[in-house]
């Protein structure tokens, strides 16, 4: 009678089984992994748009210390050789003649050409003359600069070439570089249409521009005077600071040392003092009346500017790969027209401090790590008209009209608000932030321009007051059309067309009068009011789209008025919908494929090899079966 059958399976030393759809699980498994890393990157690029610009800010800390003490070091280069400048000449003699005379002064900040005053200008061919081998053409006609040169106050340099293009390399190595500087003087660049001037840092040993600001980089500044700059090619100049950026125009809002004598004496006057008193003088606001103590002698007169700012016009010209496509500040009457700045390393054209009524007219900005254009603070009376922003990694336009101190400061500074600025018929295009930010100031307008595209398209905060949004169209930005925000009052919004919004108009905690605007394919809110709208109007508007509400108001609080508005074109859609878009966000559906993919792999394994727990069969099928030895005794010899 034989025995039970044993269960089936490979004998002692035979080879086991091929394991079966093994190379189904890796792939699986690869594959899940895959979309999940996958899926969660792209989400991170779909959010962060743009992510592949660097930031402005993006400078590592051991660059950041070094840039910032060549801009030091450049500072008191430029005030040693200013002050022995004026001293020299103040002094008299021998030392006064030197002074009047071009020179060359030489200190650890490095060498300057002096131009001092004089009636004829400086051109090209006597600076070749005075610099020596520091300015001498090359053989590709172009001239190579290897000093630095300064224009001082009086002096008249002219750059232009009638004959064909001018090309000036300005050496920019490691270690070294060169810069134009005037203070008080005048610089005139005087390119045209056929014959342009260009400029560009240089290093002689690689013979490229310098792409590299770590170690510094030859620039362009105007301190005080004139400075004019006409069909001009400018690239890859500038480092760090605004007034060694690039092209800066830079002046002061305090009075320049030198004081000079009328000539003719004043007739005296009655001048009242701060204190009421009446004071007999010649002196006056730009004068001021020198005479012996005790009173003996007449005295005389001395004029002394009450601020010694910049005035400069930049027309036709363009600005590549600077660090500040241009820089302005303490300067009146500034006119930037006709120019295009592209890849800036900060922002494209920036008016500072104390920068008053000046004109933007016609000038592109593209490509900026920063903003496109900006208004800092202390900026008063600047128009900005038939400008483009485009592809910028902030704000198309920057409009800061803020206080420079909101109480008692060092400085001293005042306490009331800038404004008076404008932007008119221009284009904000595809900015990572805003198209417009409006931050604090008065009467600030935006008016009859197109903003396509960015964050938001139209936001001002920060307090701003009588601000006017008027006539512009904003099309798909990527949330809210135009806000009004953090103590925003007295404004107006009004004949705007908002298109392609999540949210068309947003007010929170400010007060407005919206009135007459259209909106068109909003998709969640056609208007949205939230926390103190006390004092907004919401009259007139035409509101089309499909989403939520077509006023969401549940979280607003204060008076408002809401009357004869046109909402006629919304389509609510609450409901199955909103439930869908709520839930099909790109991050749910990613990790919905995930699960999805590991429960496929889950009922897929049923077949596999692995048998532990199948019902039907024995859990040790599939092990071989030991060799069977009898059992032997051992016994003591």
């Amino acid at each position: 009678m034989s025995g039970p059958q044993e269960p089936k399976g490979p004998q002692h030393g035979a080879a086991p089984p091929p394991k079966k759809r093994r190379f189904g699980k890796v792939a699986t498994t690869v594959l899940v992994l895959g979309l999940a890393a996958g899926g969660t990157y792209g989400y991170r690029v779909y959010t962060g748009q743009n992510s592949d610009m660097p930031d402005v800010n993006d400078v590592s800390a051991e660059s950041a210390k070094q840039q910032a003490t060549l801009v030091d070091q450049e500072d008191t280069r430029i005030m040693q050789i200013r002050a022995k400048q004026e001293s020299d000449l103040a002094g008299g003699g021998a030392e006064a003649a030197a002074a009047r005379v071009p020179r060359l002064l030489t200190s650890a900040n490095g060498r300057t050409l002096m131009l001092p005053q004089r009636r004829q200008p400086y051109y090209v061919a006597e600076l070749a003359k005075l610099a020596g081998q520091d300015f001498q053409k090359q053989n590709d006609g172009s001239y190579l600069l290897g000093v630095n040169i300064m224009v001082a106050a009086g002096g008249k340099l002219i750059l232009q070439s009638p004959t064909g293009p001018l090309t000036i390399r300005m050496r920019s190595i490691p270690g070294s570089f060169t810069s134009i500087v005037s203070a008080g003087g005048m610089v005139r660049v005087n390119g045209s249409a056929q014959n342009p001037v260009r400029f560009t840092s240089w290093n002689d040993d690689t013979h490229k521009p310098d792409t590299q600001v770590t170690d510094g980089r030859a620039y362009i500044r105007a301190i005080g005077g004139e400075f004019t700059m006409k069909y001009t090619q400018v690239s890859d100049l500038g480092f760090w600071s605004g007034r060694t950026g690039g092209v800066a125009l830079t002046g002061s809002d305090r009075p320049d040392s030198a004081a000079e004598p009328t000539g003719v004496p004043a007739p005296q006057r009655a001048v009242r003092l701060p204190n009421g008193a009446i004071e007999p003088t010649r002196g006056n606001r730009e004068e001021v009346e020198v005479s012996a103590a005790g009173g003996a002698g007449r005295g005389t007169s001395f004029f002394v500017p009450a601020a010694n700012l910049v005035s400069g016009t930049i027309d036709h010209s363009t600005f590549t790969g600077d660090a500040y496509g241009l820089f302005v500040t303490a300067s009146n009457q500034t006119q930037l027209t006709n120019n295009t700045i592209r890849n800036s390393l900060v922002h494209g054209v920036i008016l500072h401090r104390f920068a008053k009524n000046a004109v933007i007219e016609n000038t592109t900005v593209a490509g900026s790590r920063g903003d496109g254009f900006v208004l800092s603070r202390g900026t008063e009376g600047v128009r900005v008209a038939n400008c483009t922003s485009e592809e910028n990694g902030g704000n198309g336009f920057t409009l800061n009209g803020q206080p420079l101190a909101e109480g008692p400061s060092a400085s001293g500074e005042a306490v009331t608000a800038f404004g008076g600025n404008l932007i008119s018929s221009s284009v904000a295009r595809g900015n990572r932030r805003y198209g417009v930010e409006l931050l604090g100031g008065d009467n600030v307008a935006v008016q009859n321009s197109r903003i396509i595209g960015g964050d938001m398209g139209i936001v001002a905060r920060g307090g701003a007051t009588r601000v006017q949004i008027s006539g512009n169209q904003v099309k798909d930005p990527e949330r809210q059309g135009i806000v009004l925000r953090d103590g925003v009052r007295g404004g107006t919004v009004s004949g705007n067309v908002i298109v392609g919004a999540k949210t068309a108009l947003y007010v929170r905690d400010a007060g407005s009068a919206i009135t007459g605007n259209t909106v068109q394919s909003a998709r969640r809110h056609g208007i949205t009011l939230r926390g103190d709208v006390s004092g907004t109007t919401i009259t007139g508007n035409t509101i089309g789209g499909a989403g939520t509400s077509v006023m969401d108001v549940d979280r607003a609080t204060g008076k408002y008025a809401d009357t004869g508005n046109n909402t006629k074109g919304w389509h609510k859609t609450a409901g199955f919908w909103t439930w869908v878009k709520r839930i099909f966000k790109p991050m749910n559906l990613i990790w919905a494929g995930v699960f999805l993919l590991v429960a496929i792999s889950m009922f897929r394994s049923r077949g596999a090899a692995l048998r532990i727990g199948r019902r039907g069969a024995h859990p040790y099928e599939n092990q071989a079966k030991l060799e069977e030895r009898p059992v032997q005794l051992l016994r003591r010899v």
